[in-house]
């Protein structure tokens, strides 16, 4: 495995490479997937101006070994704009690199280019993994429940 590791923008030319990524996140947080349905709108959101997705990928020669995803959004309470990361995922055996960090910074520096007030995320209550990496970042924790409804 090479260890050159780039990290860059991802656009819409990317979801042959984001998809799979993206199926291994949800396999590894357990949750259902779109798989191959939709890509046009991922397509749309990653190209759309203003993008409604904004993506980055990590590779490792011709080989995508993770990427991270967010939205910019709007706190009715902070009243600010903030960053949503919605995913960051690094595939098993490309852990433990920076890589997850490198992802992140990435985000980060688009937030504060952005204006944000500050970036907001989740992960499971059992990705331990995660919560120590978020901890080490300087992120602090919420309690809350997240609750999805699919809207017919």
């Amino acid at each position: 495995m090479t260890t050159d590791i780039t990290v860059r923008r991802a656009y819409g030319a990317d979801v042959d490479r984001l998809v799979p990524l993206c199926a291994e996140h949800a396999a590894y947080e357990r949750i259902s997937h779109a798989g191959d349905q939709r890509i046009d709108a991922l397509i749309h959101a990653l190209d759309s101006s203003p993008a409604h997705l904004h993506a980055w990928i990590a590779e490792a020669g011709d080989s995508a070994v993770g990427y991270v995803t967010a939205t910019l959004d709007f706190s009715t309470l902070d009243r600010a704009v903030f960053l949503h990361m919605d995913c960051l995922y690094v595939r098993e055996g490309w852990r433990g690199r920076a890589i997850g960090w490198r992802l992140w910074r990435e985000v980060y520096d688009f937030a504060r280019a952005h204006g944000c007030r500050n970036m907001q995320w989740q992960t499971p209550q059992w990705n331990e993994d995660a919560a120590r990496f978020y901890r080490r970042l300087g992120a602090s924790e919420l309690s809350k429940r997240r609750f999805t409804l699919v809207v017919t």
